[in-house]
């Protein structure tokens, strides 16, 4: 097997040693913009609850079967039953519905590659939550995190006819994964992304960065200045970037360690924003490599108590999204799914959305730079989080490192979060300021934040007067807090009483508040569960937060009712958050429209 140069793999292996190489890290970006192929559709499946890797022990990842009558093989992928990917197993079969252990998946293919000398990498765009990959009965590594792509290169080890991928995925909760062991939302197990085969040439363009320059945003002519990375063995002199539309063509010169800097500037450059979503067509070519990526270019900063968007000051009219399509009851992967979540808060009138509280599907990034809807992607360092772990922090740095690859380019995406609801202390304070550290380091060019507790949370939200005083705001960009008053604290009249002090002078962000109702049920303001009581509590909160001086943007929670364990009230709940704006079966409830309205009002003051 070649060992392929990743810019990010160096990175963490001089973080943390070479031990896990082909663990983390490596995955081919940009898939949809090179030859590839779709392993997609039905996999065999065995269950190991066990989590032994091996049935009668046999290793399940060698394809084992009996060679003659008197062989003894205690399992069978040829015989075994089916499962979708992508897809999560929960969904698809009713005694899977609540399994956490591992899954074995196979696929069986023949591949022909399109290009001589190709390399051949297979592409998992994400698996619930710790996955074991082999092919051909060769076991290459394995990949943990829920939510970012990983991927393998199989060139050796392809053949043309019957081969067979196999990936041990296991959903289990531990102490020391991120998440741990508990959240609120549902645990999805299995092939939950796209899996695909892709080609590349010999040496091939591994990774780009396009930025354009803050300090030319007012002038006639605008720069944009960025790097690529190649992987090979052997390096071409020079490179090329072009953007047709722009007139650009910039000569790039790579160094021996595969590495090119460049800059160009444009006259014509049109600016991305929610209200012009301008994409460029762009082209890298690299000796016998060539890709095409689609990329809007704008600025993002602070400036005392605003956000400025290409230099002026922007309102995130904005709302939080889990990755699930609630109408299948799965994890979201696909365009389609995507669709129907921006789509929703589009017609909201957001031009902004916090994926909570994971990386979310690839899809919907893309989709929100073409939509022109701003995004807070983040990380789910959540509740119960090892702090005083350091492998548990190495993992947040490399995770972290996954979804800024695969993200840096999108213009949506303006704040990388790290962290939610968890509480001060000096072990947290040190993990989420290395965390920050990482991820400023990876990339300086968008906002940083947390979604924070305000001081008196632990404290049954007592008193009228809150403070919002986390001490690791101090390194953040933006000050965001949740805020649940009307719901877990006081009923929403009490709204009209609290005052609330930010310690920073920074821009707010509340990234949470609201509450739950059930679609269709219908009482006056005060019983609680009716959509007129929720519809009540959105009334009063807003009247509320708009007497909190600095506040730039809203996430209410949440978009959609969505699966989870936690909420178990019978005939309220049954396994769903309520408090979503949209119910599971896609009819808005009430208070949909008092953020319609007021994002309207909104909308209007920052023309």
């Amino acid at each position: 097997m070649r060992i392929t140069k990743f810019i990010s793999v160096l990175v963490i292996c001089l973080l943390f040693g070479a031990g896990n190489l082909f663990a983390q890290g490596n995955f081919i970006t940009n898939v949809n913009g090179r030859t590839h192929q779709s392993l997609n559709g039905k996999w065999k499946y065995i269950l190991d609850q066990y989590e032994t890797g091996q049935i009668g022990f046999s290793p399940l990842y060698k394809n084992s079967k009996a060679k003659s009558k008197s062989d003894r093989v205690e399992y069978s992928f040829d015989n075994a039953q089916t499962l979708w990917v992508p897809g999560s197993w929960n969904s698809q079969k009713e005694e899977l519905y609540y399994y956490e252990g591992s899954v074995w998946f196979r696929k069986t293919f023949d591949y022909q590659p399109k290009h001589k000398n190709s390399r051949i990498f297979i592409y998992v765009g994400a698996a619930n939550y710790k996955t074991t990959f082999s092919f051909n009965g060769k076991k290459l590594g394995v990949h943990e995190g829920g939510f970012t792509p990983f991927s393998f290169e199989v060139t050796d080890l392809l053949k043309k006819q019957d081969n067979f991928l196999i990936l041990g995925v296991s959903n289990r909760r531990e102490k020391d994964y991120i998440p741990a062991m508990v959240t609120d939302w549902y645990n999805h197990g299995g092939i939950t992304r796209d899996v695909k085969i892709v080609e590349v040439p010999q040496t091939y363009i591994d990774d780009y960065t396009l930025v354009l320059q803050k300090e030319s945003l007012n002038r006639k002519t605008r720069v944009v200045k960025g790097s690529v990375q190649l992987a090979g063995n052997d390096y071409p002199d020079k490179a090329k970037v072009e953007i047709k539309e722009l007139g650009v063509v910039a000569e790039v010169s790579i160094n021996k360690e595969g590495r090119g800097e460049f800059a160009f500037s444009s006259k014509k450059m049109s600016l991305w924003s929610p209200e012009n979503p301008k994409l460029y067509d762009v082209k890298l070519i690299a000796g016998d490599d060539e890709l095409t990526d689609r990329i809007g270019f704008r600025t993002v900063e602070t400036e005392g108590k605003e956000i400025l968007l290409n230099g002026k000051p922007v309102f995130l009219r904005g709302v939080s999204i889990h990755d699930e399509n609630p109408v299948r009851r799965d994890r979201a992967h696909s365009m389609d799914d995507a669709k129907l979540l921006l789509g929703w808060a589009k017609e909201m009138g957001c031009n902004f959305a916090r994926l909570a509280h994971y990386p979310h599907q690839e899809n919907i990034v893309r989709l929100a730079d073409e939509m022109g809807i701003l995004l807070w992607e983040e990380l789910p360092l959540y509740w119960g989080i090892d702090w005083k772990n350091e492998e548990v922090l190495k993992k947040a740095k490399v995770q972290y490192s996954e979804l800024v690859r695969r993200d840096k380019n999108r213009a949506a995406t303006i704040i990388w979060s790290i962290a939610n609801e968890t509480v001060p202390g000096e072990a947290r304070n040190h993990f989420l300021r290395e965390v920050a550290s990482q991820v400023r380091s990876l990339d300086s060019t968008r906002l940083l934040s947390a979604a924070c507790k305000k001081d008196g949370w632990e404290d049954g939200l007592a008193g009228d007067n809150y403070k919002v005083s986390d001490p690791i705001a101090e390194v953040f960009d933006i000050v965001s807090f949740n805020e649940y008053q009307g719901w877990y604290g006081g009923s929403p009249e009490t709204c009209r009483n609290k005052r609330f002090t930010i310690e920073y002078n920074k821009p707010v962000i509340i990234s949470e508040f609201g509450g739950g109702a059930i679609e269709g049920f219908h009482a006056d303001k005060e019983t609680r569960w009716s959509e007129e009581y929720q519809e009540y509590m959105y009334q009063e909160n807003l009247a509320m937060f708009d007497k909190i001086e600095g506040v730039v943007g809203l996430t209410p929670w949440i978009l959609v009712d969505f699966m989870t364990p936690l909420r178990q009230l019978p005939n309220v709940q049954d396994g769903w958050n309520r408090k979503g704006l949209v119910s599971e079966s896609g009819a808005k409830k009430k208070a949909f429209y008092i953020m319609q309205n007021y994002y309207k009002k909104k909308k209007e003051e920052y023309k």
